[in-house]
């Protein structure tokens, strides 16, 4: 038997509901076609926005949705993207594909589409080639109730009241395709732009976001906190309240890449074991940050990650669209695990994306839609949302088909509710193996157990001709034992447990 040891009473850190958050750029089929048809489309809609992406991401629970990059945020004017369709100024998407973005879907199509879903807004603003004064301007568009240019402009657009900015990110990736900057030269930058995304509300603050590293670039790191904090400025409130990082798993390396549903088991534990380096990247990150905010008041933001494939023969490789199979529910199940784990840092991740591009959720073709096994990974991980993480640890082994790409086979995290219904997320990662789970739960009585369970051959996936080939089903092979509970998860699988 495999020991799980459960503290319900010992809460460690709240689980943010923004760690399930999602991120849609302007590639590829992601909002066109993906999120946004149209109003005249043939296709369901309301306001333009596909009724049943809308309705599965809303039983998801989405909580927060970062837009509009990515890479397209840096080279994104958006001014471009309000006022008539028609007088909509069209432009080429240089990053993706090089086709055109005729800029239909703009400013007020965003918040459409937030309204609809019931999430928070993450806003990401051009640094790399857009002006102090445009980004002032838009903050100004989005959030100023009163008299001025901007609110007068949103007005004579069709929308007179102010929307509410949760979250904006000054520049992405500013280190690469936002700029190729240096730290220094970033952080001088951030000090500059953040100054003008000001708070027109009173009782509405919105957050920005700082760019951070790229993978383990601790380098990068390191030069941006220490110019953003040099010349005695202390950690202030509002300068400064997160901190991304992006990390994507490609099992063959950057170049290659490798294929979204041909692999064998060697590069089944390949991915897995890359997707568990996202621990040490947190760490690593995570130990410059409290050099500088030992208080952890500055967030780390996870606003780009998950698995990056070769795209899908015959399609677009501008596109990035590829397949979703077990394989990637496992990543998922495991990260969301490792997030809610250092969740005292970690107060907002974003998997990109969230439809038809890499990691998707949901993929979409003409007026069909699936669900993906990471959908339902996120849908049976929803509970954890803004939970209590408890304390938790469970025995593990090391397992892989060669020595070199070993992983620990189970992973594991677990939440109290504000309804006191404790949840259990466990991962095995084995192809071939299931295990026998004693969970011992300290000094808490075991009433109704709710259970749900992924679980396939390592290969299965949902398609437009077989959209359920992997689904959840109810997992009620659960014993009360004098001390907790036990269960068998078999191989390949994802398992959420509610228990009262």
């Amino acid at each position: 038997m495999t020991k799980l040891v459960i503290n319900p009473n010992k809460k460690v850190s709240k689980i943010n509901k923004e760690i399930y958050g999602h991120f849609s750029e302007h590639l590829g089929r992601c909002i066109y076609e993906g999120l946004y048809v149209g109003e005249d489309s043939p296709i369901e809609n309301v306001n333009g926005m596909r009724t049943d992406v809308v309705n599965a991401l809303k039983e998801m629970r989405i909580p927060v949705l970062r837009w509009p990059g990515g890479c397209f945020a840096d080279e994104y004017h958006w001014m471009d993207g309000i006022g008539p369709k028609e007088e909509r100024k069209k432009i080429i998407n240089t990053h993706w594909g090089g086709v055109v973005e005729d800029n239909s879907f703009g400013t007020h199509e965003f918040f459409e589409l937030c309204r609809q879903l019931g999430c928070e807004t993450y806003i990401n603003g051009n640094l790399g080639s857009g002006t102090v004064r445009e980004m002032s301007e838009w903050v100004e568009y989005m959030t100023f109730e009163g008299v001025s240019p901007m609110a007068e402009l949103r007005a004579k657009n069709g929308h007179e009241e102010p929307w509410k900015v949760d979250f904006f990110g000054v520049g992405n990736e500013n280190w690469g395709c936002g700029g190729n900057m240096n730290p220094d030269y970033y952080a001088n930058e951030y000090r500059r732009y953040q100054t003008y995304v000001r708070d027109y509300k009173a009782d509405h603050k919105i957050q920005k976001v700082c760019c951070g590293a790229n993978v383990d670039d601790y380098d990068w790191t390191k030069g941006v906190l220490s110019t953003c904090f040099s010349h005695s400025l202390p950690i202030q409130h509002g300068f400064m309240d997160g901190l991304s990082l992006h990390y994507y798993v490609h099992p063959e390396g950057w170049e290659i890449k490798g294929s979204a549903t041909d692999f064998d088991e060697k590069v089944w534990y390949k991915t897995l074991n890359k997707a568990l380096f996202i621990e040490e990247l947190i760490k690593g990150h995570e130990t410059i940050m409290d050099e500088y905010d030992p208080k952890k008041e500055i967030a780390m933001i996870v606003d780009e990650w998950g698995t990056w494939f070769t795209c899908e023969p015959g399609t677009n490789p501008g596109f990035l669209y590829q397949q979703n199979t077990m394989r990637d529910a496992l990543v998922a199940g495991l990260t969301l695990n490792i997030f809610n784990k250092h969740s005292d840092r970690i107060k907002m991740a974003n998997i990109a994306q969230m439809v038809n591009v890499l990691q998707a959720v949901i993929l979409t073709e003409g007026e069909k839609m699936i669900k993906t096994p990471t959908y339902h990974v996120f849908n049976m991980y929803k509970y954890h949302q803004d939970a209590a993480l408890v304390d938790s640890s469970i025995e593990t082994k090391n397992i892989g088909a060669d020595d070199e790409y070993q992983v620990p086979n189970l992973t594991e995290s677990v939440s109290v509710d504000s309804e006191g219904v404790m949840h259990i997320t466990v991962t095995n990662l084995s192809v071939e193996e299931a295990y026998d789970i004693d969970a011992v739960v300290i000094d808490r009585a075991i009433g109704e157990i709710k259970g749900e369970i992924l679980t396939n051959e390592m290969h299965a996936m949902n398609t437009f001709e077989e959209p359920d080939v992997v689904k959840t089903e109810n997992f009620d092979k659960v014993t009360v034992t004098d001390k907790g509970l036990s269960f068998t998860i078999p191989a390949c699988s994802v398992i959420h447990l509610a228990v009262k």
